[in-house]
């Protein structure tokens, strides 16, 4: 099992290994190809997502679609945002935290 899906409420599924390129998985009984390399405990949506919709992980949301997202696509910071904590790309962190 490359993925699990901790609450049947989740729209994402939670990969249990990390997977390289161009592996094949399965969601809901569908075959879905990764187009880049992705590392265990990272998200992919269990359906499509819409933008502006929760982003549910262990049955609860953990923030917003930024744009729609696809079956089997990757979510993370670049199509997702925490509802509750500023979201920062890495030069944003660091001008954040003071480091040059």
């Amino acid at each position: 099992m490359k993925t699990i899906q901790i609450s049947p409420a989740d729209n994402i599924v939670v990969l249990t290994m990390s997977l390289p390129a161009g592996v094949t998985f399965e969601i809901d009984g569908r075959e879905h190809r990764l187009p880049v390399a992705i590392g265990l405990g990272h998200k992919l949506a269990a359906r499509s997502i819409q933008r502006g919709e929760k982003i549910i992980k262990y049955g609860v949301s953990i923030g917003s679609a930024t744009c729609g997202i696809e079956v089997g696509e990757h979510v993370h910071l670049h199509n997702m945002q925490s509802d509750y904590l500023p979201t920062f790309t890495l030069d944003q962190g660091r001008e954040f935290r003071g480091i040059k």
